[in-house]
């Protein structure tokens, strides 16, 4: 361990290694200089040598977990020290059709090899194509392609904005959002968010976002004015604990904005894609929205957002309103319909909704057994949460170690968010293995996660 002292000299040394005797460092320079490359071992006599960061060279914005995974298929990874996860994260609700699918694997590597990006300067067939079957297939007129949910909740709301300007209402730009909504980590979508935890330390939040409680309609009537342009939600919030807004109230927030001409903004960015058994979730309520957003599962894994929106919505986006360099190319769409293609085969999304019914049975099971580890199942569809009793990283751990890989959410939910193609067999591993994680090595009948009085 070095002093201040020795650390002085060594900058002293570093600061006039121009002083030199026939071309060596003059004496009370030389242990100063060797201090110094012993401090920092790569640090040579040239003065422009860079001296390393303590920072990694990968910005650390994530806890990642001492995983690294070298393959997949279908629903298990396999890391590059051999082991086997069960993997009912699917990148947090991203790879749709799971792992290396032949169908999505083969589509990607033909068009790499053809042609990956052109830019929007010219017309994109791949993309003309994709928009029409989500066009065929939802309420929408119109999609529009980017590259991540972030940008797809801010193009969404530049699209309702813009709507209503052209609609003579210029001053309304106001958004509703939701309390414990989570729209991206943009500077304007933090401020949609309102998350203080994700708005701290960049700034004033952006204006025009305001927020009322989840599932509560005399709330959002409360909150409108004449300068709101959107009621903006997620049909079920998945960051914050996959909380599930009842088709009653979406009923009644298309009935209410339909009377007060504010547009109904659905960020479907997790929940859609037919992660709910449904090719989106809000058809479950039997409603359709103004403009929705959505990206995750639409690529299997390849990035891609889109929003939808009907044509009186959609017009107003003409030459020069709004754009993006990589979104919608040939590649990233040549994927997303490799996906669609999947989705939308007769029987599909009934398969999903036969393989969430019995996740929810033998979940249900599960929480009745460990009433000391899990107190509650909430979600729709293969949106699961297990609410839990003791704090959630811990059970998270757990089911890690026993090979089963989870997402944490807010409100203490462990979130189970397989891809869409899991198994009859996957699915009851998946229960299998976390009932040995929360039961392995149990004593008196309590579970490992249990406290011990």
């Amino acid at each position: 361990m070095y002093d201040f002292r020795t650390l002085r000299l060594t900058l002293a040394a570093q600061r006039s290694h121009h002083c030199v005797r026939n071309g060596s460092p003059a004496p009370h320079r030389q242990r100063a200089f060797s201090v110094l490359r012993d401090f920092v071992p790569f640090l040579n006599n040239d003065s422009n040598t860079k001296i390393t960061s303590m920072i990694p060279a990968l910005t650390p914005t994530y806890n990642r977990a001492d995983l690294a995974f070298e393959r997949g298929e279908g629903a298990w990874l396999y890391t590059t020290d051999g082991r086997r996860f069960l993997d009912f994260a699917a990148g947090i609700a991203t790879c749709s059709v799971g792992h290396g699918h032949p169908h999505l694997v083969e589509t990607v590597q033909q068009q790499a090899a053809k042609v990956m990006h052109v830019s929007n300067l010219f017309r994109i067939p791949q993309a003309e194509k994709l928009a029409q079957r989500l066009v065929d297939n939802s309420f929408a007129d119109s999609a529009f392609f980017c590259n991540s949910g972030a940008e797809a909740n801010e193009g969404m709301v530049k699209f309702a904005r813009r709507a209503q300007a052209l609609a003579g209402h210029p001053e309304r730009t106001e958004i509703i959002c939701m309390d414990g909504a989570f729209h991206g980590r943009t500077l304007a979508m933090l401020s949609a968010t309102g998350n203080p935890k994700y708005l701290e330390g960049f700034g004033t939040p952006v204006p025009g976002f305001l927020h009322v409680p989840f599932n509560d309609i005399e709330a959002v009537k409360a909150a409108i004015t004449p300068r709101t342009a959107a009621v903006m939600l997620e049909p079920i919030q998945g960051e914050s604990g996959i909380k599930v807004a009842s088709p009653e109230y979406l009923r009644a927030l298309r009935a209410l904005c339909d009377e007060t001409g504010v547009l109904l903004a659905l960020d479907e960015v997790q929940c859609g894609v037919g992660r709910t058994g449904k090719l989106f979730a809000h058809e479950w309520a039997g409603i359709k929205p103004d403009v929705l957003s959505t990206a995750k599962g639409l690529g299997g894994g390849f990035p891609i957002g889109a929003v939808l929106a009907t044509e009186a919505v959609a017009k107003g986006m003409t030459a020069g309103t709004h754009g993006t360099t990589f979104g919608g190319n040939p590649l990233a769409c040549a994927a997303a319909n490799a996906v669609l293609d999947v989705l939308l085969a007769p029987g599909f999304l009934e398969q999903v909704q036969a393989r969430a019914k019995l996740l929810d049975t033998q979940l249900d099971k599960l929480v009745k057994e460990a009433p000391g580890v899990f107190s509650e199942r909430r979600g729709l569809g293969l949106l699961i949460g297990l609410r839990c009793v003791p704090p959630v990283g811990e059970v998270q751990a757990a089911a890690q170690n026993a090979g089963l890989l989870c997402v944490t959410a807010g409100d203490n939910v462990l979130r189970l968010v397989p891809p869409l193609t899991v198994t009859e067999e996957d699915c009851m591993e998946a229960v299998s293995r976390l009932r040995q994680a929360i039961f392995s090595n149990s004593h008196n009948n309590k579970t490992v996660l249990e406290p011990t009085p």
